[in-house]
């Protein structure tokens, strides 16, 4: 029933996928994906307020600015496990609402902040912090929806989710600036996603449902805290999620203090945007590719983007500096697909070898369990990749050093993917991994 409990849910039977399963699952990805979007501008809404704190009277240094972009993820990455526990416990349904209506919270913080003529500097970073809320709707969002869908169908479902949710930030680095051009003031500029907000909640009550499937206990979730391919997937996705939620939070402040001023911040949306878009086409890859391959072409990729914002440093040119840092928006958001792709097919094909139908159904709350960890985990490359820069700044003078130091750890994990999920070795011991669909 709409809006209740449902009891009877199997995607992987094809006559109850047609008769009911897809429209139920479709109506429910519509609504996280709009709750999961409003999650995702209210996490990043700092990085795109920050640059215009001069005109509300604040002048902060680039560390103290970088700690407003980097302390949301710290906070956004550690509530996603409990996050995602909480959806097997609650339902997927009724956790959207709780979490929807937290938004509110650091909305409201941000106005008093911005508005209160000499607020302190604590108070900027507690707001920030609260803004950690709306990065914890990722995880329990792409572990319910996981749920929803059959295995040929999640590549695609849960990139078409996740970018729905990511593209969040690009809305809010464009309708920020926008609306201060139009005559809002910096404070009322939070108070904009109010509406928006209210109507996610009250859609997601009336519209979402809760599965029973889903339902799972703390302790049965926490095995797989044991499971080896939990923390692999969980490092690599340091490289992937961590890039594309890191360098958007850095991303205005990075324009602005490398080239172009606070006009910068009018080109920053396009970051988070093509990184967004590209997300679904990373799970569409990899379900026909393979997720491994597909992952380790990803940090190629990441590392080349890299190489070519230090280039642009070199020659002091803003547009290869803004082209580079599109491909790595680009890669990443691939990359999140991919990787996420990956985590499902892996603990499915584990589950096949067993011969044993409750396997198949214990993997599934598995694969959730790991969505969570890894998307915490992950997230905190988000933090790590501002501070990164902050710290580069304050003792170079210049970015220089964190994006060597980025680098180096694309290079670390390709070997982690090469050796975990291609080399031959690994994929002698389970021949359904090797690797079309992983």
């Amino acid at each position: 029933m709409r809006g209740q409990w449902i009891d009877r849910w199997d995607p992987e039977d094809e006559g109850f996928w047609r008769a009911t399963g897809r429209r139920i699952a479709r109506r429910n990805l519509v609504f996280s994906i709009f709750a999961e979007h409003l999650g995702f501008s209210v996490w990043l809404m700092w990085s795109a307020v920050v640059v215009s704190l001069p005109l509300a009277g604040y002048r902060f240094g680039a560390d103290q600015l970088f700690w407003l972009v980097a302390l949301p993820n710290l906070v956004g990455a550690a509530l996603r496990i409990p996050y995602t526990a909480a959806v097997a416990r609650f339902g997927g349904r009724n956790w959207t609402v709780v979490t929807t209506t937290a938004l509110v919270v650091p909305v409201g913080l941000l106005y008093y902040c911005v508005a209160s003529p000499g607020t302190p500097y604590w108070m900027f970073l507690i707001a920030a912090g609260f803004a950690g809320v709306g990065g914890g709707n990722f995880a329990s969002s792409m572990a319910n929806i996981s749920y929803f869908y059959p295995e040929r169908d999640k590549g695609w479902a849960l990139g078409i989710n996740a970018a729905g949710g990511n593209i969040g930030v690009a809305v809010v680095q464009i309708v920020v600036p926008l609306a201060i051009v139009a005559g809002v003031m910096v404070s009322d500029v939070a108070l904009v996603y109010l509406v928006p907000i209210v109507a996610a909640i009250a859609c997601s009550w009336l519209f979402m449902d809760n599965l029973t499937v889903a339902r799972a206990t703390v302790r049965q979730q926490l095995t797989v805290l044991r499971d080896k391919h939990a923390w692999v997937m969980s490092v690599l996705y340091i490289g992937t999620f961590g890039s594309f939620i890191g360098y958007s939070a850095a991303f205005p402040l990075l324009i602005q203090s490398q080239f172009a001023g606070v006009r910068g911040q009018y080109f920053a949306f396009l970051g988070p945007l093509v990184g967004s878009l590209s997300r679904p086409f990373g799970g569409w890859l990899s379900d026909r590719v393979g997720g491994a391959k597909v992952t380790a072409a990803t940090f190629v990729m990441l590392a080349w983007g890299t190489g070519g914002v230090l280039l642009s440093l070199n020659l002091a040119s803003f547009w290869l500096f803004l082209n580079s840092f599109l491909v790595l928006f680009v890669v990443s958001g691939v990359g999140n697909g991919s990787t996420y792709r990956m985590i499902p097919a892996i603990y499915r094909a584990i589950a096949e070898r067993k011969s044993d139908p409750a396997a198949l159904a214990h993997a599934r709350i598995q694969a959730a369990a790991v969505i969570g960890l890894a998307s915490s985990i992950g997230a905190f490359g988000g933090f790590l990749i501002p501070r990164g820069f902050g710290i580069s700044i304050v003792h170079t003078g210049s970015i220089a050093l964190a994006l060597l130091v980025f680098f180096a750890g694309y290079a670390v994990f390709l070997a982690i993917t090469w050796w975990f999920y291609l080399r031959r070795a690994f994929a002698s011991r389970l021949p359904s991994l090797a690797f079309a669909k992983v």
